[in-house]
């Protein structure tokens, strides 16, 4: 299994996905595979989507695959089992019960107390979220000088707009974003907008 530090860095973006139907899981992953994004994160926030990890994580070659919105430890051990390669939270819980899973875990933090905390427990790759509400570039560069051993995956609110902006940072390993597979071209199952998409954004870096 491959440290969340070489996962974050296969690509610039990590696609965050919602998906409601298990049969558009394999090729949306494909599709985005197929443009350049290999680090995929599967929200936890439908009732497929344990299964499309699953299928993702034993059907499409070169990806690494994710779970997202993992709120406590029954989550990350379901997403294991699933055979996600990372975990994302969208905060910080402050105890070692997601340190000993062979799951990697990215935590989300938007304070320095809880970028405290979390260096403390032992984790050095963090989420800022919401980046664009908890102030952005400018916290990641207030963040930088006191925190030199930190890096981040800014999401929430990050565009292909202003994700130039955040990889620019050199404390920035990635950004998380949506706009990679909107919500419509996954309906009507446009794969080859996706795919297009994908390879905009891997080009980011």
């Amino acid at each position: 299994m491959k440290s969340l530090s070489e996962i974050l860095a296969l690509a610039p973006v990590v696609p965050v996905l919602i998906i409601e139907d298990l049969a558009q899981a394999v090729p949306l992953a494909r599709a985005l595979v197929a443009g350049g994004l290999y680090a995929l994160e599967v929200t936890l926030r439908t009732p497929a989507a344990l299964a499309c990890i699953e299928r993702i994580a034993g059907e499409v070659e070169g990806c690494e695959v994710g779970a997202g919105t993992v709120l406590n430890r029954h989550m990350l051990d379901a997403v294991e089992k699933a055979g996600a390669r990372f975990a994302v939270s969208p905060g910080l819980i402050e105890s070692h019960s997601f340190t000993d899973s062979e799951v990697p875990l990215l935590p989300g933090i938007a304070t320095a107390t809880e970028l405290m905390a979390g260096l403390a427990l032992g984790y050095d790759h963090f989420k800022l979220f919401p980046a664009n509400i908890v102030g952005g570039t400018g916290a990641l560069k207030a963040f930088a000088s006191p925190f030199a051993q930190a890096k981040f995956c800014p999401t929430g609110g990050v565009t292909l707009a202003n994700a130039p902006d955040y990889l620019a940072q050199p404390n920035v390993v990635c950004v998380g974003g949506s706009w990679v597979a909107p919500s419509d071209a996954v309906k009507d199952g446009d794969w080859r907008r996706i795919e297009d998409l994908a390879r905009e954004a891997s080009r980011l870096a």
